[in-house]
């Protein structure tokens, strides 16, 4: 098989190409990427191009399956720059693939997909997927579920596979976590257990993890097999209130949610942290993922627990951990943070294309 990933070098992209690249079923992998990495992984030829801008279809050619990553998740103050990546780099990647005559596209989509619920109960992937549409982020990965409706409806030959995973972290993803959601102000050293003897946490928090080599792995499944539709992703357990302040080795308080709101409106608006208020609020009303299609059709057994995932991430945050491409680079915050500040929080998309 020939497989194509568009995206390759993020949290997400780096972990399917491990998941990859040992399956004798393989041939070749191309990663796609704005920004080559540092070191080229054996088997994987790299090719540079932009899903806004550049011709993709000629890079589709011969492959058997399209693995569609590439997101832009800042700058959250310029949404009509995130939607012309997101949602018109999608339109643009369904297109090559359809000229190409890709066999199967298998896209990454999110829990961020789902239509709101505020109970426990745990949804299928027929669940109502119309997001949070306050909620760039959510907005976007709701519209790209209706582009891939026309695209499904429009080619019913092809093979189309919907992976809804929840937050996903590993250790080598934590620095560009970091970046995109906490900013540059918070230090490393606090994230380590007992450092806050109490941890302030919104009413009603709760929500699923899955670390991203388990997610890779699904991925993988569903490149090799003629898995179709959508699968959610997600670890056991739950993570809430008292799973947090485990892991950070902290007496946690319940503090109304309107509270952690300004205090976070108030960050975002003054240009201090890159996460929005309105990514906040959408958090509050993910709903609880079954995930019992993944493990009967794929197979998928998640290898780490959601506990694990979040001790994992916040191992890598404390030692600033980070891996070769330019995503994951820990470094590209530059000496000090510099860059994070000097580009402009969640303000100009050369602060995302640096991170």
């Amino acid at each position: 098989m020939r497989v194509v990933i568009v995206g390759a070098t993020g949290n997400i992209g780096t972990s399917v190409i491990e998941a990859l690249a040992g399956d004798a079923q393989i041939d070749e992998i191309v990663g796609i990427a704005r920004r080559m990495p540092a070191e080229e992984p054996p088997g994987v030829r790299w090719e540079r191009a932009d899903v806004r801008t550049d011709e993709l279809e000629s890079l589709f050619h011969g492959a058997d399956v399209v693995v569609h990553l590439a997101w832009l998740f800042q700058p959250t103050h310029q949404p009509l720059t995130t939607w012309r990546a997101n949602v018109g780099g999608t339109e643009r990647v369904l297109r090559a693939v359809a000229a190409a005559q890709v066999p199967a596209l298998v896209y990454a989509s999110s829990v961020g997909a789902y239509s709101p619920c505020d109970d426990d109960r745990r949804v299928p992937e027929s669940w109502p997927t119309d997001g949070w549409p306050a909620a760039g982020y959510m907005r976007e990965k709701a519209y790209v579920e209706r582009l891939l409706d026309r695209f499904e409806a429009e080619y019913p030959d092809r093979r189309v596979v919907r992976m809804r995973p929840a937050f996903s972290f590993r250790r080598e993803a934590a620095s560009e976590q970091r970046r995109l959601f906490l900013g540059p102000l918070l230090p490393n050293r606090l994230v380590r257990p007992g450092v806050m003897p109490i941890l302030l946490l919104p009413r009603g928090l709760r929500f699923q993890a899955v670390h991203s080599r388990d997610v890779g792995k699904a991925y993988a499944l569903a490149v090799t097999t003629q898995a179709r539709g959508p699968f959610n992703l997600a670890a056991e357990p739950v993570v809430d209130r008292a799973a947090l302040g485990a892991a950070l080795g902290a007496r946690t308080v319940e503090v109304p949610p309107m509270l952690v709101r300004t205090a976070l409106a108030t960050g975002w608006h003054a240009r201090l942290v890159p996460a929005s208020p309105d990514l906040f609020d959408a958090m509050l009303h993910l709903p609880l993922m079954d995930t019992g299609r993944a493990r009967a059709e794929l197979g998928w057994q998640p290898r780490f627990s959601s506990e694990e995932a979040i001790h994992h991430m916040l191992g890598g945050l404390r030692s600033g951990a980070g891996s070769d491409t330019p995503p994951l680079d820990p470094h590209a915050g530059g000496p000090l943070r510099i860059h994070e500040f000097t580009t402009g929080m969640g303000i100009r998309e050369d602060a995302a294309l640096r991170v």
